[in-house]
Order: structure tokens, then sequence, then C-alpha cells
């Protein structure tokens, strides 16, 4: 299963302190040797100021008391650093909540007052984000994004609070408050979709990045499966996933698998994974490809046994949760129920009479599960079947839109379309105007 581990492709987009879970996770699944993972994290905590982590670990790989030199002299340096801060004043003020009231939500006043009463400049604020950072660095994350969200408040330096949000956002995610991490990567998305952000390939970058962020808090937060399909299959989004990021497709296809309110989308994302296949697939997406394609339902069945082995072992998808003494796999468990509602729903439209047990082979379940699942789905979904228990198959009743249906299914997704057609004409209305005055000053 390590042939579908994406770790490597996405950890070059996420910070440092965010590849740590996703190894955590792998040396759980024991999808490699466990040396390999201790070393990986050694060199990820070379990099941070989490010195007595790289030390725990530098014994265990290795078996032994003692650990190199340099790793003590960094220890010294770094507790060094914590107790004298250069940001002291201003964190001494922060600290004081009679102080912090007489902050305005007008910055140029709070740098004015801060200046005029405490000789707290531009070198002190700066300083607090170098100490946010040193924090983060050490593995502080609550302190850390403290520290960040009272340096935005005060910041005027649009890059540099670009870049204290970014942090802001992986100390919410690392803590895991998915609401306050949700808030924050809306915030974010709203600064790299406006107009005056750096350039377009800034652009294109940041957004690669906020979608692999994002997948941290999509596959926690109760509403996540849909804030997913509201990002990634957004324009610039989806466009930016084919241009440099075509694994985020299996995340994105299991979103559409396991939300039946966006079954009307879902035709154009086959699309997508079509356009895409030679770039690349899974058993995920081809399981789509499969069955909505194809016809396949042989490859489906396939395809679908794979599945459940890439989700257990994906570190986004393979989350465990303790029941009692149990432990389970809601995603797992969903996709599996929802995957099978495909498959039974899109053999249903090509055959008017099915055989129960060619049907339980295509859902792979025995005969008596199979049953099982079909009356229940029959009785829940309310579909127009017969079940004859006799003669082991499952009747299906024509079922035929009148004209009003047809109307009503043919132009679901006219708004959305019309809405998209008219954000690209004023696109290309804005870069025609840009141009046509560059033309005139030129």
């Amino acid at each position: 299963m390590a042939n579908y581990d994406l770790t490597r492709i996405i950890a070059p987009h996420l910070d440092r302190h965010l590849v740590f879970p996703l190894l955590e996770f792998l040396q759980e699944r024991q999808l490699y040797p466990d040396d390999e993972i201790l070393k990986a994290k050694i060199e990820l905590l070379n990099k941070t100021n989490m010195v007595d982590y790289a030390m725990d670990i530098h014994k265990s790989l290795y078996h032994t008391e003692e650990v190199p030199q340099d790793m003590v002299d960094r220890r010294v340096e770094v507790f060094e650093r914590l107790k004298s801060p250069e940001a002291a004043p201003l964190i001494s003020f922060l600290q004081n909540p009679n102080l912090v009231q007489e902050l305005r939500h007008d910055k140029q006043y709070n740098l004015q007052m801060l200046n005029d009463r405490f000789q707290i400049g531009p070198d002190q604020i700066e300083a607090l984000y170098q100490y946010a950072k040193f924090q983060f660095e050490c593995g502080n994350y609550s302190g850390a994004a403290d520290y960040l969200y009272q340096y935005r408040a005060l910041c005027t330096n649009t890059d540099r609070s670009l870049s204290a949000l970014w942090g802001k956002l992986a100390a919410e995610i690392l803590m895991q408050n998915w609401d306050i991490a949700l808030e924050e990567l809306n915030r974010l998305r709203e600064i790299i979709d406006s107009k005056n952000f750096t350039s377009p390939l800034n652009q294109l970058q940041s957004r690669i990045w906020l979608m692999h962020w994002s997948l941290f808090i999509f596959f926690n937060h109760d509403s996540g499966k849909n804030g997913l399909i509201d990002l990634f299959f957004y324009d610039r989004y989806i466009n930016a996933i084919q241009t440099n990021a075509p694994h985020l497709l299996r995340y994105l296809a299991t979103a559409f698998i396991v939300n039946k309110r966006r079954r009307p989308q879902l035709k154009e994302f086959i699309k997508v994974i079509q356009q895409e296949q030679y770039s690349y697939k899974d058993p995920i997406t081809e399981f789509l490809e499969c069955l909505y394609v194809h016809y396949d339902f042989d490859g489906a069945q396939k395809k679908l046994r794979e599945c459940e082995d890439v989700i257990l072992n994906d570190p986004f998808l393979g989350k465990r949760v303790e029941e009692g003494n149990f432990s389970t796999v809601p995603l797992r468990d969903e996709f599996l129920e929802n995957a099978r509602l495909f498959i039974f729903e899109t053999y249903c439209r090509i055959h008017q009479c099915i055989d129960m047990g060619m049907l339980a082979e295509k859902l792979n379940l025995n005969y008596d599960e199979a049953e099982r699942w079909i009356v229940n789905l029959v009785r829940n979904a309310k579909l127009d079947a017969k079940i004859d228990s006799k003669s082991g198959t499952v009747v299906m009743e024509p079922n035929h839109l009148n004209v009003y249906e047809q109307i009503i299914e043919n132009t679901k997704s006219l708004s959305m379309r019309t809405y998209k057609l008219a954000n690209q004409v004023l696109e290309a209305a804005d870069s025609g105007s840009i141009r046509s005055r560059g033309g005139a000053v030129a």
C-alpha cells in the first residue's frame, strides 16, 4: 500500500510541523520500516526548536542514552532565548488585560499610543512576530497563535501580516481547533483570491498550499466534505489542481462519493477525472471511472476492494475513532456504504430484473448481507422496486421522467454555469481594460 501513499508528494506543500501528524500515522500503520520514519522525524526536527523531542527520537533510533553535542548546545541556546525575548516590553503590555482594553480597531492610533506611552515602536512589534515564530518552532502552538493574532492587530506590513495568518492557521490545525482553523482558512482564501494579490504565479502556489493545509480541517470538521467540494471544485482551484496538484483528486473524489447532496456536480467531476487520468489515478478515481464512464461493474467491484485499503492507509481518510473496546474508521464505513449505493443505482438503470446473488457479488457482500442492505435501501430511499425472495431477484419498476421533471433535471446546474460565465466575462473585461490602459500609457 506504500505505492498509494501520497505523503512524499504532499509534504513539500506543508509547514514542516504539519508533516509530523502524517509521519505519526504512517508509523502507526507500519507502511514503512520504523527506522525510516524516525530518521525522517529527526530530519524535520533539526530545523525546529523542539530539541527535547529530537533527543528522545535520537535515543530511540540508536538505542543509546547519549545524544550529539550539537543537540545539547542547541537546547541551551533555545532556553536562553526563551528567558529574555526582545519583545519583552510588548509582551508585558499584552499580558495586562487593563492595558489591552485601551487598544482600538484603528491601527494607527494603537501604534501612536504604544510609542508615546510605552516607547514600543516598529522594532518591538517585529520582535513580537519573531518571538511568536520562535514559540511555534518550540512546539508551543497555543502561545504562538495568541502572539500572531496580537501581532496582526498591530502590523501594517501586508506581506508580514499574511505570513502571520499562515502561521496562525498552522497553529490552530496542530491544536485541532477545527472551527477556528476553518475561520482562518476562509480569511486566508479571501486574501489569496483578491485581485491585488502579488502575482498570478504566487496566487497559484498559494491556492495549492491552501488546499493541502485544508485537508486537515475538512476531514475533521463536521461540515468538512461540503467545504472541500466548495473549495476544490471552484473554477480557479480545480484549475490549480489540474495544473500542479492532480493528486488532490483523491480527496475530491472521496468527498463526492460520501456526499449525497452533491450528485448534480458529479457528472462534471467525472470529466475532470477523464482528463487527468494520464497524470494521476488511484483506486478511488478509477472506481468512479469504471462505474460512470465504462459501466464496468467487475472493474468497479475490484477497485472498491482496493479503495478500502487506500482509505485505511491514508493519513487524512483513515482516522480511527475509539468506540468502547473497538476502533472504527468512520469515513471508510461511509465511503463503502455510498459506493455500494452508486453501484446499485447504476446497475438498476441498466437492468430491470436483477439477480440477488449477482448483485451481492458486485457489492462485495455475502447473500444475506446484500438482501438486508437492499431491503433497507428500498425502504429508506422509497425506490420503486420489489424483492422476490423465492426467485432471489429484485424487480425494478420503470421510472420515466415526465417532461417537466426532465426540464428541471436539465436546468439544475444552469444558474451555476451562468454565474461562472458572468465571472469569466467580468475578468476578461477587466484584463482587457488593463491592457488598453497600458497601451495608452505606452
